[in-house]
């Protein structure tokens, strides 16, 4: 009679038999998945008890399958079959959902959205939305599913417990203005800038020019380095930008100040909860491709 106690196999008990009876050992097998040799005797034990058969006969030279072991292996293979077909399916299935990213406003406006495009492509049901604010946006409170954030994460390993965190380009500063402003500074002109308002006074720009430039006049002052970009196009002075901006703008040319400021990293950073995610890991991923490839407009270095 049928022991109605019992349980059916775990499939973890099922993958452990599996592989004892493709490797014939103990040992060889606890090698194969990583594990001691009595978690695979273990494993085995409890797969015999659940199915109430005796799998294997203990050989000298190993293991070998008994007429309910090999009927117990033709299910097992069916079983990693069925698995793998369906993870296969799960990995093709068409990527959507929308993903939340946050940015400084120049980033956004000047580089993420034009290239978003090419994402659209490679995967059209991923919608995406750009959450730019120089306020830091909340990953834990999920206000955003990734952030591009300049400077080093929160602790001195780069990673705190709820975000995963990842360097993705070098972030170098010149000096950009018009044709005129390069002349006039050439010629021993003062200089005169374009630079944030005091509201963003704290940040390492504006700290660094108020530095190095204390009686310098600040003709324009505005909260986002894009609006100073044009500010800086319209002739009203210099401005301190990455080089990513001024290339991305195309009309601004670089005028010859020192000293620079030291560049900063732009990390991007992920939830934990978040970050298997198939529409996140995609958008992270093509993220790292896409920031791989401009290196050198960040750096500066194809100047």
């Amino acid at each position: 009679m049928a022991d109605r106690n019992r349980t059916g196999p775990d499939w973890e008990d099922a993958r452990f038999f599996a592989a004892l009876a493709r490797h014939g050992s103990l040992s060889a097998t606890a090698r194969a998945l990583g594990v001691n040799h009595a978690t695979v005797a273990r494993r085995v034990a409890a797969m015999e008890q659940a199915l109430g058969e005796k799998l294997f006969e203990r050989r000298p030279d190993g293991y070998a399958l008994t007429a309910a072991g090999t009927r117990a292996l033709e299910a097992a293979d069916a079983m990693e079959k069925a698995a793998r077909r369906l993870l296969r399916a799960q990995e093709e299935r068409p990527l959507g959902g929308l993903v939340r990213i946050a940015a400084t406003p120049s980033l956004a406006d000047l580089y993420l959205v034009s290239r978003f495009a090419a994402l659209a492509q490679r995967h059209p049901g991923i919608d995406i939305e750009i959450v730019s604010d120089r306020r830091l946006a909340s990953l834990a409170r999920r206000e955003a599913d990734i952030a591009l954030r300049l400077g080093a994460p929160k602790d001195a390993r780069g990673v705190d417990a709820d975000v995963i965190a990842r360097r993705l380009a070098t972030l170098a500063f010149g000096y950009y203005g018009t044709a005129d402003w390069r002349g006039r500074i050439a010629a021993g002109a003062a200089p005169v800038f374009v630079g944030f308002d005091e509201a963003n006074a704290h940040l390492p720009e504006s700290a660094f020019l108020a530095r190095h430039f204390p009686r310098s006049r600040l003709a324009v002052r505005a909260n986002t380095q894009s609006t100073q970009a044009i500010a800086a196009r319209a002739g009203h002075g210099i401005a301190l930008l990455p080089h990513f901006i001024a290339a991305e703008e195309g009309v601004l040319v670089a005028v010859p100040l020192v000293p620079l400021p030291p560049t900063r990293d732009l990390f991007l950073l992920t939830n934990r909860l978040s970050a298997d995610d198939g529409a996140v890991r995609a958008v992270r991923d093509f993220l790292a491709e896409l920031f791989h490839a401009d290196a050198a407009l960040f750096s500066g270095l194809d100047d």
